[in-house]
């Protein structure tokens, strides 16, 4: 099968691999029918997690139709034929994590989970195409996916919703409503949400349906900015004005009521000087962050406020402000998405027209394109915000048992 491959620090290439096969009673193989690039696919990428080996497939947005199950699957959970939205955390369902819904954080679906442990203190899920830290899963960049405990992830979808409308069911939407969430919204707040790429304008779209009154989008891309004035939000261009100045105008000198941060680890700053020095010190290893809007969000939030934090952070940063946090009486809250918890509850909202996922879509490409997708969406051409990757449908035949699982592949 075709499938786009990690080809060292900023390469990418699409390459022909083997095709999956079920390893576990439990797993699934998935036709996948629309993918995306993510922006924590470019952390990888530009190598700032480690253990990614040349060859591996990457992708952890992704759908498609059921081709195969494995024996241990439910007939009435999962068949052949069913269409589906994949969750990027991979998760057993059975753990004391999973049984709480923190399926990001489940302890039994890591297979590497002892390196984890050495880099974290404690393991962490297996997460598709996401580097051997998570287990080395292949990703769904792909024609083709094994899904492991297939019986927990994957989403049916029963309506005839099309995948652009469903597809960021598998990461980025929930991502950004557990932003909005862990920011317990009241209808006086003004949200304010540092990054307007596409986890960040999810976040502001949840803010907005949990209720808050004002939400304010941060970025320096003009074209993020005009997405996000579009779907009726303020904005701040921190090339242009001082970011904490600008909010506490905003809000009567107290600063926004919560605070997201949807950038994560590779933030850039309005101030060259402060931006070189996080810039060298990540490119030399001394730390692994540009914690610059962590930092802001911290510094800017009310008193007594929250900060969220959802972008994708790795390892360790310098300079952050515990001083601020522990003495204004500062809530933070972040973790990996626990994507399964949301999936169904944002499905219905989809359904109801409360959110419009596709309106982040920019460049719809073919799977062998995927270079080309990296390569924009990296370096923000084309007004880039989004991408979504089509592999080419290409024919597998099983035979059949029974229960609806397949016996094996008989032909290509």
């Amino acid at each position: 099968m075709r499938a786009n491959t990690w080809a060292g620090r900023n390469k990418v290439e699409v390459r022909d691999v083997p095709d999956p096969k079920i390893l576990n009673g439990r797993d699934a193989i998935v036709r996948i029918t629309s993918t995306a690039i993510c922006g924590s696919d470019l952390h990888l990428v530009d190598g700032y997690v480690p253990t990614m080996q040349d060859g591996d497939v990457m992708g952890h947005e992704f759908m498609g139709e059921v081709i195969e199950v494995g024996p241990d699957v439910p007939a009435d959970r999962l068949r052949p034929g069913d269409r589906v939205v994949v969750p990027f955390p991979i998760a057993c369902g059975a753990c004391a994590a999973c049984a709480a819904e923190l399926y990001s954080c489940c302890e039994n679906s890591n297979p590497n989970a002892g390196i984890a442990e050495k880099m974290f203190g404690h393991p962490l899920a297996g997460i598709f195409g996401y580097s051997h830290l998570t287990g080395g899963y292949a990703g769904g960049q792909a024609q083709y996916a094994r899904v492991p405990f297939a019986d927990v992830g994957p989403l049916k979808i029963d309506s005839d919703l099309t995948d652009e409308q469903v597809l960021f069911l598998s990461d980025i939407l929930p991502t950004g409503y557990m932003g909005a969430e862990m920011c317990d919204i009241r209808p006086s707040d003004v949200v304010a949400v540092w990054g307007a790429g596409p986890v960040g304008q999810f976040a502001m779209d949840s803010a907005r349906v949990l209720g808050a009154a004002t939400v304010i989008a941060i970025d320096r891309e003009p074209y993020r900015l005009r997405m996000a004035e579009q779907a009726g939000y303020k904005t701040i261009n921190f090339d242009d004005a001082d970011v904490r100045s600008r909010l506490l105008e905003l809000t009567g000198g107290r600063g926004p009521d919560k605070c997201i941060d949807a950038v994560g680890m590779e933030a850039t700053h309005g101030s060259a000087h402060i931006g070189a020095y996080d810039r060298i010190k990540q490119a030399v290893r001394s730390e692994t962050e540009r914690p610059h809007a962590l930092r802001q969000a911290i510094l800017s939030c009310r008193s007594g406020g929250v900060v969220s934090v959802i972008g994708v952070y790795g390892g360790l940063l310098d300079k952050f402000p515990a001083g601020a946090w522990m003495n204004r009486s500062l809530t933070l809250r972040t973790g990996q998405c626990h994507v399964q918890r949301y999936m169904k509850p944002l499905l219905d909202r989809i359904e109801r027209g409360e959110l419009d996922p596709t309106r982040i879509i920019t460049h719809t490409l073919p799977l062998d394109q995927a270079e080309r997708g990296f390569e924009i969406f990296k370096n923000k051409q084309d007004n880039c915000e989004k991408v979504v990757l089509k592999p080419v449908k290409r024919h597998r035949h099983f035979s059949k048992n029974d229960n609806g699982s397949s016996a094996g592949e008989v032909g290509i």
